[in-house]
């Protein structure tokens, strides 16, 4: 398994990992907008659009958090901060993993577009996690 992950590029896993975050920041563009219903998301629990908000708004600076810190570690620099690095991509897959198992109980958006979305950042993630600069 870690060898087929090895063989995604890393600039690959990169370009990945962004597109994950532009498309998760999208999401939640969309659901502030009111083009996606606030049902489709949180699982259907939020009782209001008012409700989803805050849930939005955080999703949001998570995805602005993670997409700078992906960019800076998707950087070609050796041995700068590597383990740190890698310690915060596996906090990411775990999170990731999480979220996309929380997705598959979801509703049937979630479980449609969100668990793809969120399979896309887990391995793109995960392959800079197990990266060896």
């Amino acid at each position: 398994m870690k060898e087929k992950l090895r063989k995604i590029n890393l600039r690959t896993a990169l370009i990945m990992a962004i597109c994950f975050y532009s498309l998760t920041m999208a999401l939640h563009i969309l659901v502030i907008s009111s083009v996606i219903p606030f049902s489709w998301v949180n699982g259907g629990r939020s009782d209001s659009f008012e409700s989803q908000l805050p849930i939005s708004v955080v999703g949001m600076v998570v995805c602005i958090i993670g997409g700078a810190f992906t960019i800076f570690a998707g950087q070609k620099k050796r041995y700068l901060h590597k383990r740190g690095r890698s310690i915060i991509c596996w906090c990411f897959v775990a999170l990731w993993t999480f979220g996309f198992f929380q997705q598959l109980l979801g509703t049937s958006f979630e479980k449609l577009v969100c668990s793809f979305l969120l399979l896309l950042g887990v391995v793109s993630h995960l392959r800079m996690a197990i990266e060896t600069r």
